[in-house]
């Protein structure tokens, strides 16, 4: 059973001179989506309203084979305002209610929403806006003894606007990951005058052998980099007619998972090897996430792939 836990959210994607088009999103739902139509077991742990937007959020996630245990509660649901500019980039305006149940171990049992998981990914508003990031800590410590950390900050500093706090926010669950993605914009933001790729190489050190195996970069255009133990990896873009860039690091993100989750890595006793991996397999990981975010920026929305078209 794979996990992810955060915010589940409507998008409304507004193109110049045009009514807004609703689109159900959340960084780390459209994370859960991805790895379900890449044919993984996947629940997702988030919130969202006994509204109409809640109920276009419960409807996609059946949709779509994500198993949902949390019931929908009396807040209205997020809503995310996407305006696309003139080339399809997105900049983003929020109305957010974050909040969890305890999702921590109860004495000494894990929590039974947690037990089976080999792979909990979390990430974005989720573990920044309180206060649902300390329930999403908790969650992440309780199964951190049993299950591959995942975790993408995916920084919205119009949200997080206290650069200080969020670096410190983003630190406690890079050194509790196995497996840390940030995009050039993330880390330029949390670290500003260094350069990213020495952000990532800060990051894979920063609990030393207890900290992350894998840290991946991704840099739009430029390609995705990472950095492991072996050393490091990087791959080209695919050639594509961007649509959107809507949900394109959430789709590098499920594919990047799924990729190592194929290759029997996931678990906590299988640490050691994902630490050692090697350079050239994570050339072929980075290949097969981006080319799954390719499709997404190819069509409108955070519409992620399925395991059959990333194989054509």
């Amino acid at each position: 059973m794979l996990t992810v836990i955060g915010e589940a959210l409507v998008d409304e994607v507004v193109h110049a001179g045009k009514d807004p088009v609703p689109h159900v999103g959340g960084s780390p739902m459209n994370v859960a989506v991805g790895l379900a139509r890449l044919g993984h077991p996947v629940q997702f742990l988030g919130r969202f309203g006994k509204d109409a937007y809640g109920d276009m959020v419960a409807g996609h996630l059946r949709a779509n084979d994500v198993m949902v245990p949390m019931a929908p509660d009396a807040q209205p649901t997020s809503v995310a305002r996407a305006v696309l500019d003139a080339n399809g980039a997105a900049t983003y305006e929020f109305a957010l209610d974050w909040s969890l149940p305890d999702l921590g171990a109860a004495g000494d049992k894990p929590n039974f929403m947690l037990a089976a998981t080999t792979l909990l990914h979390t990430g974005s508003i989720a573990t920044m806006l309180a206060p649902g990031a300390e329930q999403v800590l908790a969650a992440v410590i309780d199964a951190h003894p049993r299950a591959t950390i995942a975790f993408d900050p995916n920084c919205r500093p119009s949200i997080i606007t206290d650069v200080d706090y969020a670096r410190e926010q983003a630190e406690k669950f890079v050194r509790l990951a196995d497996v840390v993605k940030a995009s050039d914009e993330d880390l330029e933001w949390l670290y500003p005058g260094i350069d990213p790729k020495e952000s990532a190489r800060n990051w894979l050190a920063i609990g030393g052998a207890e900290g992350p195996a894998v840290v991946v970069l991704t840099q739009g255009g430029a390609g995705p980099w990472a950095v492991c133990a072996a050393g490091e990896a990087a791959c080209a873009v695919p050639p594509v007619q961007v649509a959107d860039t809507v949900g394109a690091g959430d789709s590098f993100m499920a594919a990047l998972l799924s990729a190592l989750v194929d290759r029997e890595l996931d678990g906590a006793q299988r640490r050691t090897q994902l630490r050692a991996m090697d350079t050239a397999a994570l050339a072929d990981v980075l290949d097969y996430a981006a080319r799954a975010a390719a499709i997404t920026v190819s069509r409108a929305g955070a519409n992620p792939p399925s395991r059959a078209e990333l194989r054509n």
